[in-house]
Parts: C-alpha cells; sequence; structure tokens
C-alpha cells in the first residue's frame, strides 16, 4: 500500500477513511482526492476521474448513485480533522486557500469568504476539499539534466505547465539530480509540497547538498538563502508576484541560477501576466521546459531565452 494513502487517512472521515484504505493500490496513480459538499467523492487518476463506492470500488460517473456522497456530516468532520477543530487557528491557511500536510499533500480549501476591505481575511463554511498528492519520482528529471548543464554552465530554467502538470515532483528530482553534481541547492519551500519538512527534516528526498526554508515568502525566502547559505542554485514553485521577480533578478546578479516553476499552457500564455512578461523579457531564463499536457512531468519542448527551440545532438 502506498505511504501516501496512510499518510492521508487520518484526515478523512471514518467513511471515507474507509472506503480510502479499502481501495488501496487502486489508488497506486493517484493526483487528487476532490471532495464537494453534496457530491459524490471523485478521485482523479492518471488514467481519468472515477468515483469511489463505499466499498472502495471505482466507479464510472454513471454509476453515481452507488458512490460515496460527501454529505454535510462527512464535510463538517473533514473539516474538523483538518483544523483540528479549530478555524481561527488556521486563519492564514484558510486566507490563502490551502494548507499542507504531513508528506507534502497540498489540500486546497473553498467555502464562504470572509472579507476585510474587501480583500479575503479568511474562510468559513468550508464546501470543497482537493487533496493534490505529492510523491516522489526518483529520476524523473535526468532527460532535462543536459538542457540545465548544457556548455558547461548551470542555465536557469522555468518549468511551464498547467496546474497538476508534474511541475512540483519534476522541481523536488531536479533538487536531488544536481546535489548529486555536488552543485549547492537551496530551495524556497514556501507552500511545504517540495520538502514537506517535519522537525526540520524534509519527508520527500532531497540530496546531500540541499538547504530547504520552508513557509516563508518565496521572494524573502530566496534572499535569505542567498545571503546565509552560498548557494549555487535556487529552486522555489509558482513565480508570480513584483517581489518574486526581483529575488530572480537579485540572485543572477549574484551569479546564482533559478529554477522556479510557472502556471501556463504555453509560453504565449505566460506573456499575458506582467511579472512574468517581464522575466521573459528580460532573458532571466536560459531555459524555458515545457511539460506536457499528455503526460504529467514529461518534457514536451525546451526553449532558450529567446524563444528558439533547443535540440541538444
Amino acid at each position: 500500500m502506498p505511504e501516501w494513502l496512510g499518510q492521508i487517512a487520518p484526515y478523512l472521515a471514518a467513511p471515507l477513511r474507509a472506503a480510502w484504505l479499502a481501495a488501496g493500490e487502486r489508488l497506486s496513480d493517484l493526483r487528487e482526492l476532490r471532495l464537494v459538499l453534496g457530491q459524490p467523492v471523485l478521485l482523479r487518476l492518471a488514467a481519468g476521474e472515477y468515483l469511489l463506492s463505499p466499498q472502495g470500488a471505482l466507479l464510472e460517473e454513471n454509476a453515481a448513485t452507488q458512490a460515496l456522497c460527501f454529505d454535510q456530516e462527512l464535510c463538517r468532520t473533514t473539516q474538523d480533522l483538518l483544523t483540528q477543530g479549530s478555524l481561527y487557528a488556521l486563519a492564514e491557511e484558510l486566507r490563502r486557500g490551502w494548507l499542507t500536510l504531513p508528506g507534502g499533500h497540498r489540500v486546497g480549501l473553498c467555502g464562504h469568504a470572509v472579507l476585510d476591505a474587501g480583500r479575503i481575511a479568511t474562510q468559513r463554511e468550508l464546501s470543497s476539499f482537493n487533496i493534490r498528492i505529492a510523491r516522489a519520482v526518483p529520476g524523473c528529471a535526468a532527460p532535462l539534466l543536459p538542457y540545465l548543464c548544457d556548455g558547461g554552465r548551470l542555465r536557469s530554467a522555468l518549468l511551464i505547465s498547467p496546474p497538476g502538470g508534474g511541475k512540483t515532483t519534476l522541481l523536488r528530482d531536479i533538487a536531488v539530480q544536481l546535489s548529486r553534481l555536488r552543485y549547492r541547492v537551496g530551495i524556497a519551500d514556501e507552500r511545504g509540497e517540495i520538502a514537506a519538512m517535519q522537525q526540520g527534516l524534509p519527508q520527500l528526498p532531497l540530496g546531500l547538498r540541499c538547504d530547504v526554508l520552508s513557509a516563508a515568502p518565496k521572494a524573502e525566502a530566496m534572499q535569505l538563502l542567498l545571503r546565509s547559505m552560498s548557494p549555487q542554485v535556487l529552486l522555489c514553485d509558482e513565480l508570480g508576484t513584483p517581489a518574486d521577480a526581483e529575488a530572480v533578478a537579485d540572485a543572477a546578479r549574484c551569479g546564482v541560477a533559478v529554477v522556479a516553476t510557472a502556471h501556463g499552457g504555453d509560453v504565449a500564455e505566460l506573456c499575458r501576466r506582467p511579472v512574468l512578461r517581464e522575466l521573459l523579457a528580460a532573458q532571466a531564463f536560459g531555459r524555458l521546459v515545457l511539460l506536457s499536457a499528455a503526460q504529467p512531468g514529461a518534457i514536451a519542448a525546451v526553449y532558450d531565452a529567446a524563444g528558439q527551440a533547443v535540440s541538444l545532438c
């Protein structure tokens, strides 16, 4: 049985937990568990989407009447388990819309927004939970290394795909691979998904030469890592703010490569976002890596800073 199955089970209400554990190995390639109040429990696997029965069977959508329904009781109990009975204690997590479980699994949260000066301050009456499974895929970054280390120097890179496209999994293995090549790696793990630190120890495999700063805004984390840990390369997930862009620029001025991720279907889509457009215009990344839509984590294309396709001979 996959280790992550047991890591998530304690946060599920008893009937859902029983079905979850009964499904066992059938969930080996699970990507997301989606729980929406009043709807059947939905599983997103590599092979497609299925509903979960109370006995742990995987059902097609036309068999919804036989599926386990995420009713008010299951929703309330799951909320209590995830928040340890106190929504107030997780105000920041509710404001940003997600929390991270041991093992690096991220739970998206959605409910009734509470506003302060027109901005989301927190949420209450949670009604949707999206649990994204974190797992290590050893060696998945190996095909990318020749593009990063081409020409005798380490190049900055931006990994691009829609949500759920395997960017974080690939980023984690890049840390492992670069560490084996004796690069000093600094990881700005804002969401706790890359390393899943618990009591100072990563719950997902990293390399010997990796330093992790978790739970801090990625821009501040990159600045601290630059000042204190003398990295040769910085890794972070999901660039998007002006502060992130400035941190990438600071790293470049210090001669430090950055490998980061960004949501997008292609390079043209990124250019419609001001912060990323500026980074691309400044040619901040020597490699733009587009991941496959059909096979998460697989490389679809690699471009240089000018947007020209890169082919290794």
